[in-house]
């Protein structure tokens, strides 16, 4: 029986690179992969792993419509990119596929750099059949990251960490964020 699946895991901890291999281990055995990722990341029309190539997405998820797969003849397997920011309404759409046609294996954060649930992991979750953590480790030291540190540069050109602010996404890798453990990321000097 197909399952939705939930990998979540901090910044830089190989997520997209993951979703990559998974979509080259199927191709390469003539399986058919659906890629997908939601609207709100227009970044690229591509998945794009720092650490590995770039993969192109078939499908962008819009935050208020139905899913339609109508045309999965063929399709083995539907991957998700930056999961965190689908709605409620595709992540129910996505469980639903997963319960009754193919697997689907969602990839993102679980938190923002505030330590709050973003609403599509909240709502993954909630629902996935399986759920896994893709490990990291800290900038600051050798303790496991489970926070996605914000950072901004001062007017001493010096790194500080954010812990408010806004909800909404403002995309940036490694010059924005870094992975940190709840001790750095609680104990970081504030401005």
């Amino acid at each position: 029986m197909p399952k939705l699946y939930f990998r979540h895991g901090v910044m830089n901890s190989s997520k997209t690179a993951q979703l990559i291999m998974v979509a080259h281990n199927y191709r390469s055995q003539g399986k058919g992969v659906l890629v997908c990722k939601p609207e709100v990341d227009l970044r690229t029309q591509q998945v794009y792993s720092r650490a590995l190539n770039s993969i192109p997405v078939d499908v962008v998820l819009l935050p208020d419509h139905p899913l339609h797969f109508t045309a999965l003849d063929g399709v083995h397997c539907i991957l998700v990119d930056e999961c965190q920011f689908l709605s409620e309404k595709n992540v129910e759409d996505l469980k639903h596929l997963a319960a009754t046609r193919v697997p689907v294996i969602c990839y993102g954060l679980k938190t923002d750099y505030r330590s709050y649930l973003f609403p599509g992991s909240k709502r993954l979750l909630e629902l996935a059949d399986s759920i896994e953590e893709i490990k990291n480790v800290c900038v600051e030291c050798d303790r496991k990251a489970i926070m996605n540190a914000k950072f901004y540069v001062n007017d001493n050109g010096r790194r500080v960490v954010v812990r408010d602010g806004s909800s909404e996404p403002d995309f940036g890798a490694e010059e924005k964020y870094q992975p940190m453990c709840w001790q750095c990321w609680r104990n970081a000097k504030l401005e």
